[in-house]
């Protein structure tokens, strides 16, 4: 990528960070000419169900790919739609050009394009951008921030909240939940809560650690769905891990909560407590 040269040893934050959002800037400008235009779309999984892509999706991950081998050829990468093993590197980049395809071919702005750097395999940095609403989430190094429409740039936090009768919780669309236990606990969940809003994939993370959510639960999630809105959770304050507690780097089912206790509740609700 023009200006950007690969560096000596092991990169800075500032670094790492400022290549982020040139990568996301990339990916934006891929992706901007073909939404809420009539472009064709691939349905990756055939008979088997639907799991849709479009150029946009891989014009965007292929010049992120481009960009990260020629500023960091000794990272890896791994993308949604052209995966690879990852490097020897201690570096890994995880990318999902765009988070909620069927938003972006509905013309719903609720996507975003994903950009997660993990460190020995923890997430260390994460970016959510949205080039439509031109809104950018990050987060690392134990803070998060937004930068908005309008230029400004504001710190994230999460807000408080004790108990899952005061919460909000979102989750991408109740059709996730399709095994039975998986169903019969989230049903308990949403009757624990104050109120459930569905849509949103990536967007819904972002306004927990933005303070206007408390809870997202979803499951059936791959690692490059969530290894960059950990980070950005995480910096304002919140908590991202498996229903089980465990780490949520590679994905399965997740809770993501703005606050300890409410996470807590959550997570013996989905258990059956």
């Amino acid at each position: 990528m023009e200006g950007m040269v690969a560096p000596r040893g092991k990169p800075s934050a500032q670094r790492l960070e400022q290549a982020g959002h040139a990568f996301a800037d990339l990916a934006g400008r891929a992706i901007l000419p073909y939404f809420r235009r009539r472009i064709s779309v691939n349905n990756k999984l055939g008979q088997a169900g639907f799991d849709p892509v479009t150029a946009a999706d891989r014009a965007a991950e292929r010049s992120m790919r481009k960009a990260i081998a020629a500023t960091f050829p000794e990272h890896g990468i791994v993308g949604e739609e052209y995966p690879e093993p990852p490097a020897s590197s201690p570096y890994t980049w995880v990318l999902d050009p765009i988070d909620g395809t069927r938003a972006f071919i509905t013309g719903n702005p609720l996507w975003g394009t994903l950009i997660g750097l993990l460190e020995n395999g923890q997430p260390i940095l994460g970016f959510m951008d949205q080039p439509y609403t031109r809104e950018r989430f990050w987060g690392g190094g134990g803070k998060a921030s937004l930068r908005d429409a309008t230029g400004k740039v504001r710190k994230l936090k999460t807000r408080p909240c004790a108990r899952l009768s005061e919460a909000a919780l979102g989750t991408t669309h109740p059709d996730l939940f399709a095994a039975r236990t998986d169903a019969a606990a989230f049903a308990r969940l949403t009757k624990a809560v104050r109120l459930t809003r569905y849509g949103g994939d990536c967007y819904g993370y972002c306004l927990v650690a933005a303070g206007f959510m408390d809870l997202v639960v979803e499951v059936g999630l791959k690692p490059h769905d969530i290894a960059a809105l950990i980070p950005i959770i995480e910096g304002a304050g919140g908590l991202v891990t498996t229903w089980e507690g465990g780490p949520a780097t590679g994905g399965g089912r997740i809770i993501a909560a703005g606050d300890r206790r409410v996470h807590a509740e959550a997570m013996a609700v989905l258990r059956g407590g």
